[in-house]
């Protein structure tokens, strides 16, 4: 038996509350297609927060729900559905049993009766996958029996406050003690391989960085520190070539060792030993790899110049660069991103390559761009808008210009950089984002603010002679004149200025003070009560040609039978307001 741990860990959940998830599981298996839509609705953005860790029972118990849904609706053919039910039941089947599997595969069958899934549900899939489709009749019965399962399985177990990992680690419990210490021991070999593989990959760029320094010492000792460097020695030429075959052979771990600190990210000893000032003041912003360092690396990267090789090393130093909050190690990741793809460069190849990236590769290569693109955009850094322009750049089929400008712009923003229009000079007046650009904006513009009133144009005159004023402090420092204007403008308007001293910092998006628990708070359709605040309406003064006034003002006497006018109508619809 697996023995769980004492202690339970903490997760952060897509769902607001227990109120919620309860909801969302009773309206799920409701018999009302309404209650069934909305819940889908709010499984929609629980998979919008999770991302690709969205728990597979719920999703699974989304698809074969909306499938359902689009049943009872009565607008799709029966071919249509017993598509849609079986793809929901395929993706059930795989996705629930291919956590079980091993490095050697078994058989779906034996893992489904290990979880309690009958063998004719996983016949359904293998019909609908590889033989003639079943009948309607038959996926709407596979359907309910899955959702029952999943009800029973992962939906119940979840209000005793048991963790889903609970649910997805409960088959291997009931495994037998001689599979499970089969597969323990084929973990520990694995693993045990694994180690050996990161210490002879560590030991082959030891021996190839000893080799290095021997060879920048006689390099020195030439007396010529601006010529090429000596050419390979026979033991370096060696350890090349065995470094090459261990790549060859074990391609990720060799890229997972190349980028730790003392080979591509080099320490401050390293940086020493060749001479390049540690503390030197290099651009974040533009990021390069020093001449002499890139000489040091250039043989090892010219052995492994093949396709797959240089796209592995190029996602590996993303992966590093995306959570790396060490300045130097994002400096060189960035400075080793740009070099590769400065000598991939479709311009390097139609003029004489420069001395600092020669024969570094050959010929160009396809690195598949568009993944790149995706990688380095995903792994936001100070130097991700000089990295996006470059891969940008060299693309063989770039994005429309005025996709690449909002890219160009958006990382900028992100990263909280200086964004260059690449198409004239940046108008200063326009494109306010951050807050330093507003602050700039109003200091340009000084006492003509426009839109903004006189009362904040002269707070910030004042916070800019303190130096700085904190932002919930800048609606304090509003006149009354201001916020009389702003309150005329917002008359008839459900919104209102806010005079109360509200720590907003303290309250999430989509919070407000006092907000109630319930998660159907929000919605408008849920109340029917509506208030009547006193406030001066300006009625219509247009003379309504399809009334007759006598008639009118008969009506608006009588107490019976009152006929209301257009103009009265649209007065009592200002004077309302829904909580």
């Amino acid at each position: 038996m697996k023995n769980k741990p004492a202690a339970k860990t903490r997760h952060v959940v897509a769902w607001i509350n227990k109120a919620e998830w309860d909801q969302v599981l009773d309206y799920l298996y409701s018999k009302d297609a309404a209650l069934q839509n909305y819940a889908l609705q709010r499984i929609s953005a629980w998979k919008g927060r999770f991302g690709h860790n969205t728990p597979v029972a719920v999703e699974s118990t989304a698809d074969l729900v909306r499938c359902q849904v689009l049943d009872s609706s009565g607008q799709l053919d029966s071919d249509d559905l017993v598509l849609l039910y079986g793809m929901a039941l395929v993706r059930f089947v795989n996705l629930i049993t291919e956590r079980r599997q091993g490095r050697v595969a078994k058989p779906l069958r034996r893992l489904a009766g290990n979880m309690n899934i009958p063998e004719w549900i996983v016949n359904l899939r293998h019909d609908i996958t590889h033989r003639r489709l079943p009948t309607l009749k038959w996926c709407r019965k596979g359907c309910a029996f899955v959702l029952q399962w999943l009800q029973q399985e992962y939906w119940s177990r979840q209000l005793g406050s048991r963790l889903s990992e609970d649910w997805d680690s409960e088959s291997e419990e009931e495994e037998d003690e001689e599979t499970w210490a089969r597969r323990r021991e084929e973990d520990l070999l694995t693993q045990q391989k694994e180690t050996e593989n990161h210490k002879k990959a560590r030991e082959l760029l030891i021996s190839y960085e000893k080799e290095r320094f021997q060879m920048y010492e006689e390099w020195l000792k030439r007396g010529s520190p601006h010529g090429a460097w000596l050419e390979p020695s026979a033991d370096l030429s060696w350890n090349l070539k065995q470094i090459k075959l261990f790549a060859t052979e074990s391609r990720e771990i060799f890229t997972d060792t190349l980028v730790q600190d003392g080979f591509l990210i080099p320490t401050q000893e390293q940086l020493e030993s060749l001479d390049i000032d540690p503390t030197g003041c290099y651009d974040p912003l533009r990021p390069c790899v020093p001449r002499v360092f890139l000489q040091f690396w250039l043989p090892l990267l010219k052995g492994l110049n093949r396709v797959t090789f240089i796209r592995r090393v190029l996602e590996k130093l993303f992966a590093e660069l995306s959570a790396e909050p060490d300045p130097h190690r994002s400096f060189y990741l960035s400075a080793w991103i740009s070099e590769v793809v400065l000598c991939n460069s479709k311009s390097l190849f139609k003029v004489k390559k420069k001395s600092q990236m020669m024969e570094l590769f050959v010929n160009r290569m396809q690195l598949g761009w568009q993944q790149l693109l995706t990688t380095c955009l995903n792994s936001p850094c100070a130097a991700t808008p000089y990295l996006l322009q470059l891969l940008l750049k060299d693309m063989d089929e770039p994005p429309p210009p005025d996709t690449q400008e909002k890219l160009l712009r958006l990382s900028s923003i992100y990263t909280q950089g200086e964004y260059h229009d690449t198409h004239g000079q940046p108008d200063p007046s326009k494109h306010v984002y951050t807050l330093q650009n507003l602050k700039e904006k109003l200091r340009r513009d000084g006492n003509s603010a426009h839109g903004l009133g006189p009362g904040l144009s002269l707070s910030y005159r004042s916070a800019s002679s303190a130096q700085s004023l904190p932002t919930e402090d800048l609606q304090e420092k509003l006149s009354a004149s201001v916020l009389e204007q702003r309150q005329a403008a917002l008359r008839g308007s459900p919104w209102q200025v806010c005079t109360d001293k509200v720590p907003w910092k303290f309250y999430p998006l989509g919070k407000v003070p006092g907000q109630s628990e319930d998660p159907s708070c929000l919605m408008v359709e849920t109340y029917s009560t509506v208030t009547v605040f006193d406030q001066q309406v300006e009625l219509d003064k247009t003379p309504q040609h399809h009334l007759n006034p006598s008639i009118h003002s008969q009506n608006r006497a009588g107490s019976d039978g009152q006929l209301w006018s257009l103009a009265e109508l649209n007065k009592l619809k200002s004077g309302l307001k829904l909580f």
